[in-house]
């Protein structure tokens, strides 16, 4: 019937089709948060669409009226680990919205998934700083409350504007002991990669999840070598640190990322000191390390202004050190999950 909503999944070699679902979410994200929207580009989001990962699978899907695309969504699946969950994203064009758009794409995502034997799924949400700190009374959540969805895990973005100079550095630099820190520029170092795998892969349980359903994460190079040829093929560009105790073994990492298509921002990754060599100051280290070399360098896209990061509200510790660097709040965001 003329104004029903049609879901398709996105043919991901179709740019038209591509470029029509991909403003959808451009333009929502934009409307609902301004200056803080975080929506990838759409050549990014067509290279993890394309990529044929081994490790996560993602699949777009289009809500259109009339031939006009009005609804975005997305799932994406862990392939190695966590097979029991999937992560769904919904938006919907502003001018579109009120009319059952957004239920219908959710619907269809959570068929898709369940389908797939996934029966716990996750969703982010945000909403603005000055709200209520668990997001009452603002759209997303609301929608996300409605249909089944409570909220797991919150965080919150951050923000840190550049450059920060290297008299402050040098100032919040704790020094290191009998550590050291190595940087640099692109793909992990041979000699670090297992040990780097099994860093990020325990950021997922090491980190503060709130009341999430997480599974550990399987450590896998090839996966984190798979990620790095995503990143070449999203414009990405990666500057990293790791921790080393004295006796050679790598203990923390943190990791900071640009684009090209995204001039001036940077995003703050994962951040991880292992257990037993917290109480150091490691993080800090670490994350002065990166900021030095995001500084000194000569990015792709030109110089960097700001540095986005996010952490749950309950990790003080990395709170601390983010505030310390300068970091400030400008966004919450939920994790809500919803179990069948």
């Amino acid at each position: 019937m003329p104004g029903e909503v049609r879901i398709e999944r996105v043919d991901v070699h179709d740019d038209a089709v591509l470029a029509a679902w991909h403003g959808v979410a451009w333009r929502a994200d934009r409307h609902d948060r301004g200056e803080n929207a975080t929506t990838w580009t759409l050549p990014e989001l067509t290279a993890q669409l394309r990529s044929g990962r081994r490790s996560r699978s993602t699949a777009a899907y289009v809500g259109t009226v009339d031939g006009t695309a009005v609804a975005f969504g997305v799932t994406v699946l862990p392939m190695l680990d966590n097979t029991g969950t999937a992560e769904v994203a919904v938006a919907v064009d502003p001018p579109a919205r009120r009319r059952g758009h957004g239920s219908a794409m959710l619907a269809h995502l959570l068929a898709e998934v369940g389908a797939q034997g996934r029966t716990t799924v996750h969703a982010e949400v945000d909403w603005p700083w000055s709200a209520a700190p668990d997001g009452t009374g603002t759209p997303g959540v609301e929608f996300a409350r409605r249909h089944g969805f409570a909220l797991g895990n919150l965080e919150v973005m951050r923000v840190l504007r550049l450059p920060v100079r290297d008299d402050v550095l040098d100032a919040l630099d704790p020094g290191l002991g009998q550590y050291a820190v190595r940087s640099w520029v692109g793909p992990v170092p041979e000699d670090l990669l297992q040990a780097w795998a099994e860093m990020d892969a325990s950021l997922s349980t090491e980190a503060p999840t709130g009341d999430l359903q997480v599974e550990a994460q399987v450590a896998d190079t090839a996966a984190v070598r798979e990620g790095e040829q995503l990143l070449v093929a999203q414009g990405r560009t990666a500057y990293r640190a790791v921790a080393v105790a004295p006796d050679g073994t790598a203990v923390g990492y943190t990791e900071v990322v640009t684009t090209v298509h995204e001039p001036g921002r940077a995003y703050q990754w994962g951040t991880l000191v292992h257990g037993d060599h917290r109480g150091h100051r490691l993080g800090l280290a670490l994350k002065v390390a990166a900021l030095r070399l995001l500084q000194s360098s000569e990015d792709p896209a030109g110089p960097v202004d700001h540095v986005l990061t996010w952490n749950a509200e309950s990790n003080a510790h990395m709170v601390g050190v983010n505030e310390r660097l300068g970091f400030v709040p400008v966004e919450r965001c939920g994790i809500f999950e919803r179990r069948s």
